[in-house]
């Protein structure tokens, strides 16, 4: 939103920093939302970059510094697209479901392998799991990988219309969109915390062995947001890496497959889950 704010004092075009502590040549991008605001160039520039150019305008130089943007952005026409879905029928509640999930597409800087391929994969090694197992859920176990999440998240939005158009009836939904990291916990969206608090009593000393104990009240997902509007009974729940790497690999020409820690990414399928059977087991209430 900074552009939009910045144009209303007559600047003509807006740099940010990219958003990490680390030092590298790797600028992010991301959305920009200029409001009713005039439309201005705007362009994130590396960490490294931002230093040499704060450098130069500190200097004692004798010509002004001169600055040379170029921004090919375009905004392209909708095309059709689609969710991907796939689940486990449930035993018992026919009408039932438990959802997880993550977004398919990606900025096209790199391959999006943190953001969001490994939301994706994890969402399918959940049911992977199961069916190793040979487990029967009593619910319907439900796995999404979400289209256009960056984009304005018409995929999340397709999806929560069609659950309350079929009145499918949504225990949760679970969203792993922070990276295939180490996981910590889960946040719990919305919620009365005296349900937060349940379930630190009930299900914390589950997870403290495996250091994924860390359940909280907080955000959830965008893709999975819109159920709040369409479905209100859901419980949004966001799965929660450790966070200190992803602002070094987000929205950057670094969010390649080689940069995902295939052990970490494992913790992290296997996390969700385990809350997944939970909840499957001993259902989400006061």
């Amino acid at each position: 939103m900074g552009p939009g704010a910045a144009a209303k004092y007559g600047a003509v075009a807006v740099i940010v920093r990219s958003l990490t502590s680390a030092l590298d040549d790797y600028p992010h991008t991301g959305n920009t939302n200029y409001g009713n605001n005039p439309k201005i160039p705007a362009a994130a520039i590396s960490t490294i970059a931002a230093n040499k150019l704060s450098e130069l305008l500190k200097s004692k130089v004798a010509q002004p510094v001169q600055f040379y943007l170029k921004d090919n952005c375009q905004m392209l026409p909708d095309v059709l697209s689609y969710n991907v879905v796939g689940e486990i029928k449930g035993t018992e509640n026919n009408n039932k479901y438990i959802t997880i999930g993550g977004h398919l597409d990606s900025w096209d800087l790199a391959e999006g392998a943190h953001d969001d391929g490994t939301g994706v994969m994890q969402s399918a090694e959940v049911l992977r799991i199961f069916k190793a197992l040979s487990y029967k859920p009593k619910n319907n176990i439900r796995a999404v990988f979400f289209m256009n999440e960056e984009n304005g998240h018409k995929g999340g939005t397709k999806y929560a219309e069609l659950a309350a158009q079929n009145h499918e009836n949504h225990i949760a939904a679970i969203e792993t969109d922070e990276g295939g990291f180490t996981p910590r916990g889960f946040s719990f969206d919305g919620v009365n915390p005296a349900l937060v608090q349940k379930v630190n009593v009930q299900w914390k000393k589950l997870l403290e062995p495996y250091e994924v104990d860390h359940l909280i009240p907080g955000g959830s997902g965008t893709d999975i947001e819109p159920l709040k509007s369409q479905v209100p009974s859901v419980i949004l729940i966001g799965f929660r890496p450790d966070s200190q790497r992803y602002f070094d690999i987000h929205h950057t020409p670094n969010d390649i497959f080689e940069n995902v820690n295939k052990r970490e990414l494992e913790l992290g399928a296997a996390s969700i889950a385990s809350l997944v059977y939970l909840i499957d087991q001993h259902g989400l209430s006061l």
